[in-house]
């Protein structure tokens, strides 16, 4: 796997990283163990990752729907027109102010490009009255300035899902052989 350097991450790092994906509660004795290394590399290695970046933070995936959410948003806007360079760091600052005070269940907001959007909003809702409020919320906010808002939306309490959210088949396929990765 090539890093944001374009330079291809040890074999050891990639491995311990996908272990981590699959489960990061496992303790240092037992990652050695999977991985076939000592546990003192392990710790090092971990602690490199993090400082580099690599790791940004352990978590858990929990059954969203046990925790009271029915819905998961994927909100595609397509701004009006975009800010110049200048003002989109202060509108960043005045959003995470504004935010400080709101509780919201996003987890994910990026500018990207597709579906004649720019902007993607994730979020997790405990209802249908609650996602159509967060839209109004995105298409209204005086600091987003959006033309246009379309979004898919998942029920959460749905058997009929193919995959739940997982990053254990990622992490199968960032060890993968190189030559693998290539085709």
């Amino acid at each position: 796997m090539i890093d944001d350097r374009g330079a291809w991450m040890k074999d050891i790092e990639l491995r311990l990283i996908s272990e981590l994906m699959k489960n990061s509660r496992r303790s240092d004795r037992e990652l050695a163990k999977a991985i076939g290394i000592s546990q003192p590399t392990i710790g090092r290695t971990i602690r490199k990752l993090e400082q580099e970046g690599y790791i940004k933070e352990y978590t858990i995936i929990p059954d969203f729907a046990k925790l009271g959410f029915e819905m998961l948003s994927f909100t595609f806007a397509k701004l009006k027109e975009p800010f110049p360079q200048d003002v989109v760091e202060e509108k960043r600052k005045s959003i995470r102010e504004l935010l400080k005070n709101k509780y919201i269940s996003e987890i994910l907001v990026m500018s990207g490009m597709g579906l004649g959007a720019d902007r993607i909003f994730v979020a997790f809702h405990e209802s249908y009255a609650s996602y159509i409020d967060y839209k109004s919320w995105i298409n209204h906010h005086p600091l987003v300035n959006v033309e246009e808002t379309k979004s898919f939306v998942v029920n959460l309490k749905s058997e009929a899902h193919f995959r739940s959210l997982t990053f254990s088949e990622l992490a199968k396929y960032i060890t993968k052989p190189r030559e693998m990765l290539k085709k």
